[in-house]
């Protein structure tokens, strides 16, 4: 038993392409997504250590770019489907854990499944890091569906993930690092020029409201 296979299944994270079954002018693989959001909690966590706020570093960089590693046991499913029902994602969530545990327990060395077993666990949860990670994870998904709607793709569903990306964000409003990016940083993206600028405009004023 050694590292060899964890290093190897790294490689599949290039091939598991997000958003699957919808038409998309740019792809993008888990393996790239998992590298934005930590690129983007890491300013994220900027914003909340600037703002007075105690960030653990290494939680928040073991979290952002694992988050998404289970994905290479089940794909990434689409998300209408993901959260049909509670009891689904459920089961989707506990299928994703039992296969992690399995992988940790027979192909991580003994020495190095407590850290792995924290690594691939579950990251969004109330601490200040988990609560980045959930923002930074939604992020990265509101600039791949603004990049498609800016390419002028005719699948209605990147306005539905715009919104539910941009609905997420807003609900953690109360922190310095969501409000810096709604009040600097989503109007930058506003501003760009594209055929539904007005009408993307309007569904953001919207929910920030």
């Amino acid at each position: 038993m050694g590292m060899h296979q964890y290093l190897k299944s790294l490689s599949n994270l290039e091939t598991i392409y997000r958003a699957p079954g919808f038409f998309k002018y740019q792809k993008h693989s888990v393996a790239e997504h998992s590298f934005k959001v930590a690129e983007i909690a890491q300013f994220l966590g900027d914003v909340e250590e600037n703002a007075g706020n105690e960030v653990n570093w290494r939680s928040l960089y073991e979290k952002s770019l694992n988050h998404d590693y289970n994905e290479r046991f089940i794909g990434d499913i689409k998300t209408p489907v993901k959260y049909a029902t509670s009891d689904l994602r459920s089961m989707l969530a506990s299928v994703e854990d039992s296969m992690k545990d399995n992988f940790v327990k027979n192909e991580i060395p003994v020495e190095f499944q407590a850290a792995y077993e924290r690594r691939l666990s579950e990251g969004k949860d109330e601490t200040l890091e988990g609560k980045i990670l959930s923002v930074s994870d939604k992020v990265d998904l509101l600039y791949e569906s603004f990049g498609e709607i800016q390419k002028g793709n005719p699948e209605s569903v990147y306005t539905e993930i715009y919104k539910e990306s941009l609905r997420t964000i807003v609900e953690f409003k109360e922190m310095p690092s969501v409000e810096y990016f709604l009040d600097n940083v989503l109007p930058e993206l506003l501003n760009e020029e594209f055929t539904d600028q007005l009408k993307l405009e309007r569904i953001s004023r919207e929910i920030i409201r």
